[in-house]
């Protein structure tokens, strides 16, 4: 399922197909308060349920959806299986295969499993860990701005060093799924 997408460049407007997607069965809002340790984030994360679906690569579907709605510095892999978080950027993760069933928030936060056609938006701060996926997960994952992640660990050190990062970082302009008009555009605005 492809929606024609009209993208200017110095040359003039080109068409491009772009992956279209599809009005998700749920999106739900999750919230994560600090615990002392995991600055978490006063944001929601959002969990978008099938939101890519009846692509034949969702990798490269995700990808394209992501950039066309400048989420990007893009990368294929999986999550990290320890507790984790950037302090310098909001993340994307589309699962393009398989599933897995994470933790957010940290050891006091919430589990749950993402599949296949599945994506998370996770604000600065708010920890994830893989707790067990099915083997053959593959992860897309982009940033607003294109940004560049630190990686930081459920530790004293980390959150001292997180603190500042987090209290300047910027709002994206985009949903990294709907665009400018997005979910996220609403609940995480003032």
């Amino acid at each position: 399922m492809y929606r024609v997408y009209r993208k200017r460049s110095a040359r003039g407007v080109a068409l491009t197909e772009m992956p279209t997607p599809t009005t998700p069965e749920h999106i739900t809002l999750h919230r994560f308060a600090d615990d002392g340790t995991i600055p978490n984030s006063e944001l929601p994360l959002l969990a978008y349920r099938t939101v890519l679906a009846g692509e034949a690569d969702l990798a490269s579907a995700f990808e394209e959806l992501f950039a066309a709605n400048s989420w990007c510095g893009s990368w294929r892999n999986g999550i990290y299986s320890f507790c984790h978080y950037h302090s310098n950027a909001h993340e994307v993760l589309g699962i393009a295969r398989g599933r897995v069933r994470v933790e957010f928030g940290g050891p006091g936060g919430e589990e749950f499993e993402v599949v296949a056609g599945d994506a998370v938006v996770i604000p600065a701060g708010v920890s994830h860990n893989n707790l067990g996926d099915s083997g053959e997960l593959l992860v897309i994952g982009a940033y607003p701005f294109g940004d560049s992640p630190d990686l930081c660990r459920d530790s004293g050190a980390d959150r001292v060093g997180a603190l500042p990062e987090l209290e300047c970082l910027a709002l994206p302009a985009t949903d990294p799924i709907y665009g400018e008009n997005g979910p996220l555009i609403w609940v995480w605005r003032p």
